[in-house]
């Protein structure tokens, strides 16, 4: 694994969420994800280098429009034109920040399919998480946002929706359902690495909601599944490897909010 936190068009830097029952939220979050004898993630839920990387809000009036959904911050080259481009495509927005200049800092958006995400600008280098020194090894036992993957009816509609609005491109993935075969979609960031994945709902994404899922990835998966059964969550589904060891797991939170947990 490389350095995840990159100044490049369609990253992801973080994501975060606002919610009722915060407490219980934030005490299910950090049993979770803090297992193994080297855990990932901190009690506090910032990575074991102390960056945040993911954050939890209560739920207020400010944040009455936003939905429990975790919203991944995606940079782009210029917000104000991104919004635009996304509300002339069928999104809107949901919340905005802007500069003295009137210029937007960042924003909330639904896509058409009712997805949330948020908007940033190219963060600058300088202001990235600094982690020269630090080798491969020990940058694969970071907390960072693995992967995001959102399923949805079209996904060539949502690929074209995000292509115009953030500036990804895309590589086609040759699936196959029932003798059809089709494509779904890994979105590329201006670095040309994939950095998110959009598909179809169909074979073994039928099920799946139209949300963009976090793939945090943890210290012990096993451990982790176990702690999601006693604070209140549910395995939604998981996926075995050819010797039957789980690789990842659909879960699901006391409020019902979906994450997709990795073993780290």
């Amino acid at each position: 694994m490389s350095n995840p936190f990159k100044p490049s068009v369609g990253v992801t830097m973080s994501a975060d969420i606002a919610v009722p029952k915060h407490d219980k939220v934030v005490q299910f979050y950090a049993h979770v994800l803090s297992t193994g004898e080297q855990p990932l993630w901190q009690q506090d839920l910032m990575n074991n280098f102390g960056m945040p990387i993911i954050g939890i809000g209560a739920q207020s009036p400010e944040y009455a429009e936003l939905p429990l959904q975790w919203m991944p911050h995606i940079q782009v080259a210029n917000v104000d034109q991104s919004v635009t481009q996304a509300v002339a495509l069928g999104g809107s927005e949901l919340m905005l920040g802007k500069d003295e200049a009137g210029h937007r800092q960042w924003s909330v958006l639904k896509d058409p399919n009712g997805a949330a995400f948020g908007l940033v600008p190219v963060v600058v280098e300088k202001m990235l998480p600094q982690l020269e020194g630090k080798n491969a090894q020990e940058l694969a036992h970071m907390g960072c946002i693995a992967w995001l993957d959102l399923t949805v009816d079209d996904a060539q509609m949502t690929r074209d929706f995000y292509c115009a609005v953030i500036g990804w491109h895309s590589d086609d993935v040759a699936m196959e359902h029932e003798g059809d075969s089709y494509s779904d979609y890994n979105m590329l960031g201006g670095d040309g690495q994939p950095t998110a994945g959009i598909c179809h709902a169909r074979g073994v994404n039928c099920n799946l909601p139209a949300v963009w899922l976090l793939y945090l990835p943890v210290g012990d998966l096993p451990a982790s599944l176990k702690q999601v059964k006693s604070n209140g969550g549910q395995i939604m589904s998981q996926s075995n490897n050819k010797n039957g060891t789980i690789t990842q797991a659909l879960i699901q939170d006391p409020i019902g909010v979906n994450t997709v947990l990795v073993q780290g």
